[in-house]
């Protein structure tokens, strides 16, 4: 959690150019009256940029990138994407909302997809995979990638909580086909609600562009009231206000990570003699964003028992184990296309999952910690658990 805390002048000073220079909020058109301000454009060449990508898009939030990542790859209905059982909700509705079927095979003990499980959700009418760095650690892309193409699947990376994080060198967000982004006010960066779409395929970023805006495809030698078009889309546009704030918190970004990576640092050493401690796992070469610390206990009264004993440290715990209901597909019976595709028993589905996720402990990693808290979470856990 993290970009909100470090909002100040720098995002002021953006925003304020617009109302200076130019008063134009629309992403598109107005060139006579911007006198060069084009935050949106200027934060997307930045982020290419910081990436390391060709391509990028963009969006309102992180689940319109999802949608939008979706009907570039041309996913509709009949068409099966599998994704994990842990992430948030918006994963399975951007599912939903392209037509298609959501699948949801097992997490692992690193609490993203279980490769061995994906393997066998596959069939015939699969056409991609979601995979969610959930929390900020890298999923087993190594031991992923190598099964989607073997299966010729699309591979989407969520990387809602992953922004700035990496795996082998990789940055993830650009190691499938096409990355997504959430930049909501939680996130590791924020523009309020805002999002990305990251590819180095033109052909799926003019698809994704088009689709993102209605179907225009911002064609140059037309103006836009008579722009060309090949496809319906929709309205996922990003305005120039969202785009000024993320282009001062994308400056921040690295200065963001590398605090919380101390700060998780911290915190770990404070506890890693507790017993009855398991670490949640993490690939080989796998450089987390620190969003969380999340480890396993003996079981759920004792991963509640922590809580309880953290909030009484003025200390809380994130997503696990208290808010586990918006982020884990057992308990979406709501989404009747869910419990459908998945066994028609949501209580019954993802045992494994189950599981680990009702076992484990998720610490929040800020980026101004105030000094003491690494031993308020200790005396906090070493009185449950020892």
């Amino acid at each position: 959690m993290p970009g909100f805390e470090l909002i100040g002048d720098e995002e002021f000073q953006e925003i304020k150019e617009i109302f200076e220079k130019s008063r134009i909020l629309f992403r598109h058109s107005f060139d006579p009256l911007r006198n060069g301000v084009y935050k949106v454009k200027d934060f997307e060449q930045a982020f290419a940029q910081r990436f390391g990508v060709d391509y990028t898009l963009a969006v309102t939030s992180g689940t319109a990138a999802l949608r939008v990542a979706l009907a570039a790859l041309g996913i509709g209905p009949g068409d099966e994407v599998i994704t994990q059982s842990f992430t948030f909700v918006a994963t399975v509705e951007a599912i939903i909302e392209s037509g298609a079927t959501p699948i949801i095979a097992e997490v692992d003990e690193t609490l993203n997809l279980d490769p061995e499980d994906l393997r066998r959700k596959i069939n015939s009418r699969t056409k991609a995979v979601i995979v969610v760095h959930m929390l900020g650690t890298p999923a087993r892309m190594a031991q992923i990638l190598p099964i989607a193409q073997e299966h010729r699947l699309a591979v989407i990376e969520d990387t809602a909580w992953g922004c700035g994080g990496d795996l082998n060198g990789k940055i993830l967000g650009t190691i499938g086909d096409i990355g997504t982004f959430s930049f909501d006010f939680a996130k590791t960066m924020t523009t309020g609600e805002g999002g990305m779409v990251v590819t180095g395929d033109r052909g799926l970023y003019e698809k994704a562009a088009a689709y993102h805006d209605h179907g225009h495809e911002n064609n140059p030698s037309l103006p836009r009231w008579e722009d060309s078009r090949s496809g319906s889309g929709f309205n996922y546009r990003m305005n120039e206000l969202q785009g000024a704030v993320g282009l001062a918190q994308l400056k921040k970004l690295d200065q963001v990570v590398a605090a919380q990576r101390q700060n998780r640092d911290e915190i770990l050493e404070a506890i890693k003699d507790l017993p009855g401690i398991q670490l949640r796992d993490e690939p080989a070469g796998a450089h987390g964003t620190a969003d969380a610390l999340v480890f396993f206990v003996k079981d759920h009264a004792m991963a509640r028992a922590c809580r309880e004993a953290l909030l009484q440290e003025g200390v809380g715990t994130k997503i696990l184990p208290e808010a586990i209901t918006w982020h884990f597909a057992g308990t979406w019976d709501h989404m009747s296309s869910l419990v459908k595709a998945n066994g028609g028993d949501l209580a019954r589905a993802f045992p494994k999952s189950r599981e680990l996720l009702g076992r484990a402990v998720a610490l929040p990693i800020v980026v101004k910690m105030a000094q003491d808290i690494p031993q308020k979470i200790r005396s906090a856990l070493g009185a449950v658990l020892q």
